[in-house]
């Protein structure tokens, strides 16, 4: 169906005041976190200058730097930054579970996307390629027209689906890969994906995003519990009986995505909206370890 120049605009509108706030968010949370380029140099096969070192035995003989060595009595060598840029793909859950939030937190849609976001400026900003899975930003790129592009598909991101079927791998192989989901859905729309991913190669992490009231399960008395997409309903009379039961069926699955996660060689984190944006985004920009 065509769209008239007016719906266009209105669209345009939309979409231009939910961008800037997103960019935003997570320009401000990158600057806390922000450790540039220099955090991330190591020695390869790059132009630019970094460092000098001692010879050691095996060294390459036309990487001594002679005018250095002159110097003195010992032999240098010119070690070049590393500039073989890799690229780290996101992935946030898209599914109307993720748009749930108890009462004074945000959605963990919002902290999701604001996360991943971040973290993909920090990424550019050491010269890593970065990309937003299952979107119109799937294609690998940097820099902030690529920031830009992530935050617009971003701001659009939604489905009816009740919970997240993760994507499964395109592209390139032994690429990173880093999940934002509540990982609420079955077993058969999580692990398989997994699988896939880490026998393609790649390496990442998920972050399990959760609302406060999901962890701690505060309810009590007659409660009617209605999934977001309002296809699933359960009605109970003594909701805190239920309390340990649901804790330790969410434990288990934790306990799941991190024994995966340890025997993959990808990174785990829980994270509560409760909790600081800030530590989550410094871990995750830690242990992804793209270019060190």
């Amino acid at each position: 169906m065509s769209q008239t120049p007016q719906s266009l605009r209105a669209r345009a509108q939309a979409l231009s005041g939910v961008l800037p706030p997103l960019l935003a968010d997570a320009e401000r949370l990158a600057a806390n976190v922000a450790m540039g380029a220099h955090g991330r140099r190591r020695a390869g096969s790059g132009e630019s200058f970094w460092q000098y070192r001692h010879a050691m035995p095996g060294d390459n003989l036309a990487s001594i730097d002679w005018r250095r060595s002159a110097q003195g009595d010992a032999l240098f060598i010119r070690e070049r930054e590393w500039e073989a840029s890799q690229t780290v793909g996101f992935w946030v859950d898209p599914s109307r579970a993720m748009e749930y939030h108890s009462k004074g937190h945000e959605p963990k849609s919002t902290r999701a996307k604001v996360l991943a976001l971040a973290c993909a400026s920090l990424l550019s900003r050491a010269g890593e390629r970065v990309s937003l899975l299952e979107t119109l930003a799937a294609r690998p790129g940097f820099g902030q027209t690529k920031l830009h592009q992530m935050a617009l598909a971003l701001s659009t991101l939604g489905e009816t689906r009740d919970y997240g079927i993760l994507p499964a791998p395109h592209g390139a192989r032994g690429g990173h890969r880093v999940f934002f989901s509540d990982f609420m859905a079955a077993e058969d729309d999580i692990f398989p994906a997994l699988h896939k991913h880490a026998e393609a190669g790649n390496d990442g992490a998920l972050v399990h995003v959760l609302d406060p009231s999901e962890e701690a399960f505060p309810f009590d008395g007659r409660i009617i519990f209605e999934s977001m997409a309002g296809t699933l309903d359960f009605e109970t009379r003594r909701a805190k009986a239920l309390r340990e039961q649901y804790r330790a069926r969410l434990d288990a699955r934790s306990a799941t995505l991190k024994d995966w996660a340890h025997r993959a060689g990808w990174h785990y984190m829980r994270h509560s909206t409760a909790d600081a944006a800030q530590s989550a985004l410094l871990w995750l920009f830690n242990v992804l370890g793209v270019g060190k």
